[in-house]
């Protein structure tokens, strides 16, 4: 059998990576026991099984890939946790904080993946298996911050499913297809070969007991044959690598049903054509040795030349270093050799947790392997779970029955230099992570290092990196970080929240100008001692703020407040008059400026300033004293302050009809707001003169890299104005663009 993913670590070692900052209290195992037993003793999982016969056999686990008695004892706390009022607090106070913190992190994982395996439900073999598999992925990179967490959660789910085996009965699809999906894959990353194994044999079992089934059976046939064989084999190698001064340690490898199919599978062979079903390693002391080896086996049997791997002298990626190759016997048998130095071989067995340094190795680290750090250590871990995760995500593709998720594929991971994880979109970069951590590290993000590196902000970050943000005491974003093209930002949530900065910035430079102008109105009335909040509301605003807002946009006149300041005197019309201006049906029409006043007839009218109405806008009348009636679109601000003040002086009109050879014109007002930059003037009034209106004004104002520009053009249908905005807002630079 050729070797599984080379770069994994050890059991033991991984084991001990996780016990790091628990209390090592003697007696800790037993008070757990004690103190969760009068809580679980009648509970049950929905498994069916006993909660502490459950615990109990986790703790079985643990000990068997040698965990300490701590981590044992948190077997019982996690399911405690369930039964307290206050978990935190209740087991805090008896085991420490850290304790606590990890039975509840459990148990909220264990309540996160028991709501999604009860929105999956029943459900067979289809679509929803690979996508419920990719959302328990999530769920356990999210809690891997502390590695415990993922190994209680491991031994759980395997004596769940040794329970299942026990008791015969149905096991849920979707049990079965978490484990050996998200679950075995992840011991597997992780090194903890017992756990893996036996969880893969198991779910593979449940999935399809009939190839599990007949697989077993051939197996079984000529077992003690095949054994006898591979021990005469190790016996002469041995002594004939010891005859040349080698000292070698050759073992054999043990069969497991589920890497068996896979292989089965993979390269369509029948059982009789697997290689690895005889398979030795062969461990010796130098590199030389190992070509010494590997002549030995090659003189006494017939290799598969295609079939042969020099990882020595062409180590994988990720360093691991081995010779494979495939003999065949006098009878033709295949067998698997891998040879290797002991350094090789710790290195392959141990992988991320031979760079662990943890208190139990001493000085020296883990088999003579010293870690810079326990930092060091941690960062190691969580990157060998985020290639995990990467694996995971694209072996979607090719195998058969596994769902794919394109958001999978969009996303990546990196790391704080707490090594925590953060979940960001492909392509972003430190900005975009500033801003994920905090909105105000965002604003203030100035530069950063990734991987200990100074580098540019829109650099893209890569799965397992560690981004380190710097930043000022104080500072807002910068208006490139908005510019697509400089790629600063690839998050949409962090360009919604730099945008929000500049338009609470836009908004606070607009009230200040609403201020500034309110308040010298004041001035040259000689009313400063009137208070701006009550000046609002007698206008019919919420705040000050408010009104100043609509005074800085020019969308309130300051007419309005003189009005309020100065009234004019009041002018007693007889009713009968009021009515009539109102009322009366009509018996004559005025259109002067086009416009008909439904009632009176003769009176003079006139368009007003503050919102240049035009046809076919809706528009109202409002009888003035000594100019006629002032033409106002009914949803004009100013209007709408008039009403409320004097209703009885408001009159119907309507747009009248010109003669079909005249075309009369209008002139309205857009406001257009963009970043500044040079031609954009020219740019704008280009579309305006290619759409055949005229521009018989512009005022513009620039402040701060943003333009603000009024264009008054004259139209004869307000209607296709609308058509005409579209185009301007596809300027370049162009963020709005509306009637005023």
């Amino acid at each position: 059998m050729k070797s599984h993913s080379p770069d994994l670590p050890l059991t033991h070692a991984v084991v001990a990576v996780a016990q790091q900052g628990l209390v090592n209290a003697p007696e800790g195992l037993a008070r757990a026991r004690a103190f969760a037993e009068p809580l679980l003793a009648d509970a049950h999982l929905d498994t069916g099984e006993n909660i502490l016969a459950h615990a109990d056999a986790m703790v079985a686990i643990l000990r068997s890939i040698g965990g300490s008695e701590a981590i044992q004892a948190a077997s019982y706390l996690v399911y405690a946790c369930e039964h307290l009022n206050k978990p935190q607090d209740v087991i805090g106070k008896a085991f420490g904080e850290a304790e606590a913190q990890l039975a509840v992190e459990t148990t909220q994982l264990i309540h996160v993946q028991r709501q999604a395996r009860t929105v999956q439900g029943a459900s067979a073999a289809g679509a929803d298996s690979g996508l419920h598999a990719e959302n328990v992925r999530r769920m356990l990179l999210a809690f891997s911050r502390d590695l415990r967490v993922v190994l209680l959660r491991l031994a759980s789910r395997l004596q769940t499913l040794r329970h299942f085996a026990a008791s015969r009965l149905p096991v849920p699809y979707g049990l079965a297809h978490e484990s050996l999906h998200v679950f075995a894959p992840l011991a597997n990353r992780l090194g903890i070969w017992q756990i893996k194994w036996e969880m893969e044999d198991l779910a593979f079992r449940f999935l399809e007991p009939d190839t599990y089934r007949e697989v077993a059976r051939l197996l079984d046939e000529k077992r003690t044959e095949r054994e006898q064989y591979m021990q005469g084999l190790r016996d002469k190698l041995t002594q004939d690598l010891k005859a040349q001064g080698i000292e070698a340690q050759v073992q054999g490898r043990p069969k497991h049903i589920y890497s068996i199919v896979k292989k089965m599978r993979g390269k369509s062979l029948s059982f009789d054509k697997i290689f690895d079903i005889r398979a030795l390693r062969v461990v010796v002391p130098s590199v030389p040795d190992c070509y010494a080896a590997l002549s030995w086996v090659h003189s006494h049997f017939q290799p598969v030349v295609e079939e042969f791997d020099d990882y020595i002298a062409r180590p994988k990626s990720n360093g691991y270093q081995s010779l494979h190759s495939v003999v065949r016997d006098a009878d033709g048998k295949a067998i698997e050799v891998q040879i290797r130095t002991q350094d090789m071989h710790a290195h392959a067995e141990l992988g991320v947790a031979a760079h662990w340094a943890y208190k139990e190795a001493g000085a020296k680290g883990y088999a003579g392997v010293s870690a810079s750090s326990h930092y060091d250590a941690k960062i190691a871990v969580l990157r060998q779970l985020l290639a995990w995760e990467r694996e995971l995500a694209t072996s979607g593709q090719s195998q058969p029955g596994r769902a794919t998720s394109d958001a999978m594929s969009d996303r990546i991971y990196v790391l704080t230099p707490d090594a925590a994880i953060v979940e960001l979109p492909q392509g972003s970069t430190a900005v975009d992570f500033a801003y994920s951590v905090h909105t105000n590290l965002g604003h203030r993000c100035r530069g950063a290092r990734i991987d200990g590196t100074m580098v540019p902000l829109n650099t893209p970050l890569k799965n397992g990196q560690t981004v380190e943000v710097i930043a000022v005491k104080e500072g807002g974003p910068s208006r490139d970080w908005l510019n697509p093209e400089l790629g600063f930002l690839a998050s949409p949530r962090a360009r919604a929240k730099v945008r929000s900065w500049f338009n609470a910035l836009l908004t606070q430079e607009t009230v200040s100008r609403g201020r500034d102008a309110v308040e010298k109105l004041l001035q040259r009335e000689g009313r400063t001692a009137i208070k701006l909040e009550d000046l609002a509301s007698q206008l019919g605003f919420k705040s000050a703020d408010d009104l100043f807002e609509v005074v800085g946009k020019d969308e309130f006149s300051l007419r309005n407040i003189e009005t309020l300041l100065n009234p004019p005197e009041v002018v007693n019309v007889p009713l009968d008059e009021q009515i009539i201006l109102k009322k009366a049906k009509p018996s004559g029409h005025s259109t002067r400026g086009g416009v008909l006043v439904v009632g009176v007839d003769s009176l003079l009218t006139q368009l007003a300033r503050c919102c240049k109405p035009a046809p076919p806008d809706a528009i109202q009348g409002f009888v003035t004293r000594g100019k006629g009636v002032s033409i106002h679109r009914a949803n004009c601000s100013n209007f709408r302050q008039m009403k409320q003040r004097s209703e009885d002086r408001v009159i119907d009109v309507e747009w009248g009809r010109s003669a079909a050879s005249e075309t009369v014109y209008y002139p309205v007002d857009v406001a257009v707001e963009a970043i500044d930059r040079q031609g954009l003037l020219r740019d704008i009034s280009e579309v305006f003169a290619k759409e055949k209106m005229n521009v018989i004004g512009v005022q513009t104002q620039s402040i701060k890299g943003l333009a603000w520009m009024t264009f008054t053009i004259e139209v004869s249908d307000s209607a296709r104005l609308a058509k005409v905005l579209t185009v301007v807002k596809e300027v370049k630079g162009v963020r709005t663009a509306r009637r005023r």
